[in-house]
């Protein structure tokens, strides 16, 4: 059962998989901070300097500052400005995915070898020139031998 494991893992698809969720987790953090860092404060100083971050509803009932505040005191939020920043950082991730698989098709389209030609099922009577199975003896149509 151990070695059926490790020819499991060690197959190519297993190896190649980890790979690309090893570098889609580095990816996802590139974009995070992309996003969080490089987007998001030149949109909030457009919209009037709101920091989409900080943005949410305080469902206690009790007044707060800042999100950070109602998170402290346990206060029951909905953290709508995050939600915001996650659905821009998805559409980045799902655009820049979009991109590079399209430009991988392209790559291989370039490189992609002709299909090979499929074999033939029929050949030509060489006495009538019809049309007939590739494994015929006797021609269909002029009864003339084909060995």
């Amino acid at each position: 059962m151990l070695k059926n494991f490790k020819e499991f893992i060690m197959r190519g698809n297993v190896v190649d998989m980890a790979v690309g969720v090893i570098i889609g987790a580095a990816f996802g953090k590139i974009v995070t901070s992309l996003v969080s860092d490089v987007l998001m404060p030149p949109i909030g100083r457009l919209t009037g300097g709101v920091d989409f971050s900080s943005l949410y509803i305080n469902l206690s009932g009790t007044a707060y500052a800042s999100l950070a505040e109602a998170q402290k005191a346990g206060a029951a939020t909905i953290n709508y400005g995050m939600f915001l920043n996650t659905i821009i950082n998805f559409l980045i991730v799902a655009g820049a995915i979009f991109l590079l698989i399209s430009q991988i098709k392209k790559q291989e389209a370039k490189f992609a070898k002709p299909a090979a030609a499929a074999a033939p099922s029929t050949k030509e009577c060489p006495l009538c020139l019809s049309v007939i199975p590739l494994k015929a003896m006797k021609c269909a149509h002029c009864a003339s031998d084909l060995k």
